[in-house]
């Protein structure tokens, strides 16, 4: 994410999502501690998400989903001390630092 490459105040952790998926304790802790469902986490764009029924499904099923095939993801999620955000777009970042 550039807005946090250009700020050298900022230690940057970055997990390749697609190589070492998060867990799904993770994954439901990341979209609590951000104030969304897994719904709306769910990456639409390029994936079959919406063909799979996800958007309306329960939250265990969009968690196994992304588990399984982390390209459904909607990235980036940023988590500091001061919260988690789905950073799209990307300003809203700022609002944890």
């Amino acid at each position: 994410m550039a807005i946090l490459e250009n700020l050298s105040r900022v230690d940057v952790t970055v997990v390749e999502y697609l190589k070492t998926p998060p867990s799904v304790e993770k994954l439901a802790q990341l979209y609590r501690d951000a104030g969304i469902t897994p719904q709306q986490g769910l990456r639409l764009r390029g994936t079959d998400a919406v063909e799979r029924g996800l958007p309306e499904a329960d939250d265990a099923t969009v968690l196994a989903a992304m588990v399984a095939d982390p390209i459904l993801i909607e990235r980036p999620l940023v988590e500091t001390e001061k919260g988690v955000r789905l950073c799209r777009p990307q300003d809203v970042v700022l609002e944890i630092l």
